[in-house]
């Protein structure tokens, strides 16, 4: 057991800091109705009730750890479903999507088509496309890998993006260049 007032100085020192960084994080991963600054209370709460019993090694993961869990069960009281709820869930009508060959044909050639447009970009296009729409990288990141400012990015996957939709609806799937574009360039 640690003392109150050991424990209210290692908070301060440790805990308040990461408050900015705790907010974001229940931000992007909270509950939508939930509002985060009473989330932040609740896990300050459980932080300082848990510290009590002994301080933890690591500050920063004991309290996402407790976010997480903080998040965990809230989903979990929010998520209960009534006795009468399964019961009406049991008389309704299943309706079962089954994989047809057809669709998987479907699916397969859509893929085909699809990695056949990939690879009618240009080299750089394809690269940022690839790393935004299928890695899922930032703008941010993409654009520090590939030595690129962001704008560059933002461009060429706006470019990149028209291209391949243009290609799987049957086009060509070149890239047009606005035509402001096309004089800024000549110039």
């Amino acid at each position: 057991m640690v003392d109150i007032q050991t424990v209210e100085e290692w908070f301060v020192r440790e805990v308040l800091p990461l408050e900015a960084s705790l907010l974001r994080f229940l931000r992007r991963n909270g509950i939508q109705g939930a509002d985060p600054s009473d989330l932040r209370q609740e896990v300050y709460a459980r932080v300082f009730e848990s510290a009590l019993s002994g301080l933890p090694v690591q500050a920063r993961a004991f309290v996402f750890t407790a976010a997480r869990n903080l998040l965990i069960d809230y989903v979990r009281r929010t998520h209960v479903v009534t006795l009468s709820a399964i019961l009406d869930m049991d008389s309704a009508p299943l309706a079962i999507d089954h994989i047809t060959p057809e669709r998987q044909l479907s699916a397969r050639e859509e893929l085909s088509r699809f990695q056949a447009g990939l690879q009618r970009l240009p080299a750089r296009c394809r690269q940022v496309v690839e790393m935004r729409k299928i890695l899922g990288l930032s703008q941010r990141e993409v654009a520090s890998r590939l030595g690129i400012g962001e704008d560059t990015v933002e461009r060429q996957t706006l470019l990149g993006m028209r291209a391949l939709a243009d290609y799987m609806l049957g086009g060509s799937g070149r890239i047009r260049r606005p035509p402001a574009q096309i004089a800024d360039e000549a110039t």
